[in-house]
């Protein structure tokens, strides 16, 4: 039977390991740029969590949803969230080689600079609703259909994370 060090070794790190950790060998660190699998892909209702602390000056920071890891030929986003700072919340999908229209509305931005967050992907049959320390902010409505196919979570920008489940 493998120990968790050598499933994330031989795996590659996985989002749905504890990482309450990171400075443990056991897990992944949580590093950002970060890159990590989505065991299993996402199907309706998974969740996944990602908490942080805001830079104290930042310009954006993205959390992205792709289907694949690819550099060679751009893998599809099922969901870009994109933070532009001082007041922008942008949600977006890139399918075929190209953005789709970006949705912007939302009720008040929810990051304040240097301050902790906890962040929510709900996936539901139609749509992710995404909801910040406990308020549901908006929906998203899926672009891509096998849901399964979403297996990578890509984290950079401005932020520094603390755990991700």
């Amino acid at each position: 039977m493998a120990t968790n060090k050598e499933r994330t070794t031989e795996d590659g790190p996985h989002l749905n390991n504890s990482l309450s950790s990171p400075e443990s060998e056991d897990y992944p660190r949580l590093t950002v740029p970060f890159g990590g699998a989505i065991k299993g892909g996402m199907k309706p209702g998974k969740k996944i969590i990602v908490m942080g602390i805001v830079d104290p000056s930042p310009a954006s920071f993205e959390i992205s949803l792709c289907c694949g890891d690819s550099d060679v030929s751009p893998a599809d986003v099922a969901l870009e969230l994109q933070a532009r700072f001082p007041d922008q919340f942008v949600r977006n999908a890139f399918l075929s080689g190209e953005w789709g229209e970006e949705e912007t509305s939302i009720p008040y931005f929810p990051f304040i600079p240097d301050q902790p967050f906890r962040l929510e992907i709900h996936c539901e049959y139609q749509r992710f609703r995404v909801f910040i320390d406990g308020h549901q902010l908006f929906e998203f409505h899926h672009r891509v259909l096998d849901l399964s196919t979403i297996n990578v979570i890509k984290i950079f920008g401005d932020l520094q994370l603390t755990k991700l489940g």
